[in-house]
């Protein structure tokens, strides 16, 4: 397999609609996230913005359109592209410890049915330690706080090894200051990956993404993580206000 050139996008979509029987998700959209990018992906809920996340990830189809990562269908992507969910649809309840949660991102390596190799063991332990979670790596799940689950799970993600990383809505139901604290994180995890992010908080994401898609089934908006009254009243369909606060530094 040839390297991609060096200016191609890390994901790319091509006039890609998405339908479900009659109803449209997405209509025509075209967007380029490059390589390196930390893009926020905002707009109403029913929008389409978990369906564009999908789409990206090769789990959606597309009726019409294309989408590429670095310049490869994305069913040729595997292991270059991997998902975080919300930490409220994992199911805390699980008898498993913090480090084995961490360690099932190597199964997305082909190793269903193989023992962890000491470069498995490697990547995970990495991951625990990039994500400030070695103190907690041999806590069951179950007795994480929402903020360590999450960070958990992102742990995950990394040891699968892909560089792009999409997350939906992965501050959901976090307090402001935990909130920060994990957009602290995202932040400096986007100097190694590019991230692709969902999330209804206009005023915090603003002040992290380095780009901000709004989507209402059609793309609306993609560039400056800045927009202004009219952008978003195109987004959401009326006036919007935003409430800007800015997180506090954590002992």
């Amino acid at each position: 397999m040839n390297a991609p050139a060096p200016d191609t996008p890390a994901i790319e979509l091509r006039n890609v609609t998405v339908r479900f029987g009659s109803e449209v998700a997405l209509e025509n959209v075209s967007l380029q996230v490059p390589d390196g990018d930390f893009l926020g992906i905002l707009g109403p809920n029913g929008a389409g913005k978990s369906v564009l996340l999908g789409t990206m990830l090769g789990q959606i189809r597309p009726q019409t359109g294309k989408v590429l990562v670095r310049g490869e269908p994305v069913e040729k992507a595997h292991g270059r592209i991997t998902y975080v969910p919300q930490f409220a649809n994992f199911d805390a309840s699980f008898p498993v410890r913090v480090r084995d949660v961490v360690l099932m991102g190597r199964l997305a390596q082909g190793r269903w049915f193989r023992r962890y190799s000491d470069e498995d063991h490697r990547q995970a332990d990495e991951a625990i330690e990039r994500l400030d979670l070695t103190s907690l790596r041999d806590r069951q799940v179950g007795h994480l706080s929402g903020g360590e689950l999450q960070r958990v799970l992102i742990a995950r993600a990394l040891t699968v090894g892909a560089r792009i990383l999409l997350l939906d809505e992965p501050s959901a139901s976090l307090d402001a200051r935990v909130e920060g604290r994990l957009f602290d994180l995202l932040k400096e995890l986007s100097q190694t990956h590019t991230l692709v992010l969902v999330s209804h908080d206009i005023g915090v994401m603003s002040q992290y993404v380095t780009s901000l898609a709004c989507i209402n089934r059609r793309l609306v908006q993609h560039g400056s993580p800045h927009v202004d009254a009219e952008i978003l009243r195109q987004t959401y369909g009326h006036p919007v206000e935003i409430v800007s606060h800015h997180h506090e530094d954590l002992p």
